[in-house]
């Protein structure tokens, strides 16, 4: 893994959007390879961070780069979130980061099968202890549930043709490598719309979206999160594609609103009390100069909470 040149998605604005206090308490739900968790623990004097992820090979690395700082490392799908701290015996923290991107490493490494750009076997799991992979999802679903997560999760326009010439191939050969899901993916897309290099990108995406739960649970874990915020504590949430996203976005507009009732009611009737501030009323985008230096910025949006 120290071959893997990672470079952490807009590393000064998250940074910045935690607005670190020396001797706080900080948590990078998805710390991958420790770009964002290092520039944490740099800050920190007397302070703590705990870093979750549910990829343990990702996690031995973090252990490595951040040996001396003093961190927590977690084992965990951050979703668990409250159930870590409670183990911790923490009830607040200071400061909570999310990057919801795939690591650089899990896509460029062929044999986690997350990529329709290397031939591998057809895995996609995060957590390498869980059973259930690609392979299940593409062998095993309906056509009409393919259909469902392929339209829902990768907003594919083709996808009733994928989920049916998927379900012909299995009948007789099983769906085993990622070259196999990309070339009936290719197959099943009229020739005028198959972008080379690009067809499978929405299909694999929704199949790891499914493999991995990544939309399940979201937004309670956002509440659980808002929370155990201290005053003046921040949560900043990097999101990749719209359909998280849009998630981020609805859990932080209403908890920053103090009525959510319907309009056309004469009064307020719900009690509802805003419990965070936002930092950005639109997201935080990458500045030209990492565009160019970092693809992987290109869909990256930042949304930064304060708890009040």
């Amino acid at each position: 893994m120290e071959s893997f040149n990672h470079t952490p998605v807009m590393l000064n604005e998250c940074i910045d959007g935690l607005n670190i206090k020396p001797n706080g308490i900080y948590v990078d739900c998805t710390t991958g390879l420790a770009g964002h968790s290092l520039e944490i623990a740099k800050k920190l004097k007397g302070g703590k961070l705990i870093c979750i992820d549910k990829d343990e090979n990702a996690l031995n690395f973090a252990k490595e780069k951040l040996e001396g700082y003093n961190v927590i490392f977690v084992h965990s799908d951050f979703k668990d979130y409250a159930s870590v701290l409670k183990n911790l015996n923490i009830e607040k923290v200071d400061g909570v980061l999310i990057d919801l991107g795939v690591s650089s490493y899990q896509i460029d490494t062929a044999e986690r099968g997350f990529s329709y750009r290397f031939d591998g076997p057809l895995d996609m799991r995060m957590d390498q202890s869980k059973n259930f992979s690609a392979k299940d999802v593409v062998n095993t679903y309906s056509k009409e549930e393919l259909y469902k997560i392929l339209r829902d999760y990768g907003e594919e326009d083709f996808a009733n043709a994928i989920a049916n010439a998927i379900v012909k191939f299995r009948q007789t050969t099983e769906i085993t490598t990622t070259k196999q899901l990309k070339d009936i993916v290719e197959g099943a897309i009229p020739k005028k719309f198959v972008v080379k290099g690009g067809s499978s990108k929405k299909t694999f995406q929704a199949i790891r979206i499914e493999v991995n739960g990544e939309l399940s649970g979201l937004d309670k874990c956002l509440l659980n999160i808002i929370n155990s915020l201290n005053l003046g504590g921040r949560l900043c949430v990097l999101t990749f594609h719209s359909l998280e996203d849009r998630i981020v976005k609805n859990v932080f507009k209403i908890e920053s609103t103090n009525c959510i009732c319907d309009k056309n009611l004469p009064f307020c009737v719900c009690n509802h009390k805003a419990s965070v501030k936002l930092i950005n009323k639109k997201p935080i985008i990458a500045t030209n100069k990492e565009l160019s230096e970092n693809k992987r910025s290109a869909s990256a949006k930042l949304r930064v909470v304060e708890k009040i």
